[in-house]
């Protein structure tokens, strides 16, 4: 698979919604740049040679401001593609406005379904709205954490989700030391939601890539919503692969791809970016 670079940018730590499962503490659900920062964020993309897909998420990046007032116009005018995370809670309004400023560079909409927030049946609505903004090319896919004892409840969700012309990616729960462990009621309909041998387009499984050689740091980095970076999740997770911060002008890319270190890689981003040089 080629590579794409891809930068994941978490714009903002604050979130609207409070979802029993979420991975993220509360105490890291809390933040988000200054205008003066954002500039920063904007000067870096526009310095990095060629072009990469700048895939953005929060908290909610919706949930604040400076997201529609600056990101996304500033985006606008970069030599890049986005794609961006969210739960879908902006109002129409909102949406339309996105789409017109930036549709033009979409690659893909990841819109995330909480049920103990928004029934499905508003949530499609939007969604179908959102398609009709956007070119046929951009890809929209709703993600769906598997959360235990709604997994029957969730296959009705598949269906109609399917039924609706999107793609329905089911991503197993991550805890703190890695995922959960279903209960073997739970086990029994998870071959429904995720399929036999599901690969990293299909289903998000948090696998392992351990001793596969990886190019996290050098075609793929994540930034947090203080500038910094890091060369993948796990990493960040381990305070490892840290590779410096926009606002300090010190970030330096690695050189070359290494074997993959980590027993978990809870993002399917860079298999699904080429980054990972494994048999598929």
């Amino acid at each position: 698979m080629k590579r794409q670079r891809t930068i994941e940018w978490q714009t903002n730590g604050i979130c609207n919604y409070n979802c029993s499962y979420c991975i993220q503490s509360p105490k890291y659900r809390q933040g988000y740049p200054t205008s003066e920062e954002i500039d920063k964020f904007l000067r870096f993309f526009s310095h990095l040679e060629g072009e990469w897909e700048i895939k953005m998420s929060g908290g909610e990046p919706f949930a604040f401001p400076g997201f529609m007032n600056q990101v996304i116009p500033g985006l606008a005018q970069l030599n890049h593609r986005i794609s961006v995370l969210t739960n879908l809670s902006a109002s129409p309004h909102t949406l339309s406005k996105f789409c017109k400023l930036i549709g033009h560079k979409i690659n893909i909409i990841s819109a995330s379904l909480h049920r103990e927030f928004v029934s499905l049946k508003p949530f499609l609505t939007k969604l179908k709205y959102l398609r009709s903004l956007l070119p046929q090319e951009v890809t929209i896919v709703v993600n769906s954490v598997l959360v235990p004892t709604t997994l029957a409840e969730l296959l009705e969700v598949k269906n109609e989700i399917e039924s609706a012309g999107f793609i329905y990616f089911p991503q197993w729960l991550k805890t703190k030391t890695g995922t959960f462990n279903y209960s073997e009621s739970d086990r029994e309909i998870l071959p429904l939601l995720i399929g036999d041998k599901p690969n990293s387009k299909q289903a998000n499984l948090s696998p392992s890539y351990y001793g596969y050689q990886c190019w996290a740091g050098v075609d793929y980095f994540i930034l947090d919503q203080f500038g910094n970076a890091w060369s993948c999740r796990t990493a960040k997770r381990y305070k490892e692969g840290y590779l410096g911060n926009v606002f300090q002008e010190s970030v330096k890319l690695w050189n070359n791809s290494q074997p993959c270190p980590y027993t978990i890689c809870p993002c399917t981003v860079p298999a699904n970016r080429g980054m990972i040089e494994y048999e598929q």
